[in-house]
């Protein structure tokens, strides 16, 4: 066993299931070609992202139902939102989703609004 595939098979054995869901993720996400990284986002570029989502809540805005999701990939989160949106079938949590979209900075958090989005497959789906 090489050294790299022993460290490698150490730190997994000693990972909490936060951490091991995180690689999870972010191997899911290399997955699905043309993605960036969460963490890797910068404010006002067009990306790619690929993640699960975890919450879903509908949050009007100034009088205007908005939909709002939490996409995660592994290395970070970015909030999702649909204006004019009470509900989109298929966006629910536990959900995989590849969106693209441009990123901004609202209130101190990475978000998209209104993106293009593509369900995926679920694991074992």
């Amino acid at each position: 066993m090489s050294p790299v595939s022993l460290r490698e098979s150490l730190r997994k054995a000693v990972a909490s299931q936060e951490e091991i869901e995180a690689d999870e993720e972010r191997e899911d996400a290399v997955r699905a070609t043309g993605c960036t990284a969460v963490a890797q986002t910068s404010d006002r570029h067009r990306v790619k992202v690929s993640g699960v989502i975890r919450s879903v809540v509908l949050r009007p805005r100034q009088g205007v139902p908005a939909l709002e999701a939490e996409l995660y990939d592994g290395s970070g989160n970015l909030v999702l939102v649909w204006l004019g949106r009470r509900e989109i079938a298929g966006i629910e949590p536990g959900r995989r989703l590849k969106v693209e979209g441009l990123v901004c900075t609202r209130e101190g958090r990475r978000s998209m609004f209104n993106p293009r989005y593509e369900l995926r497959p679920r694991p074992g789906e």
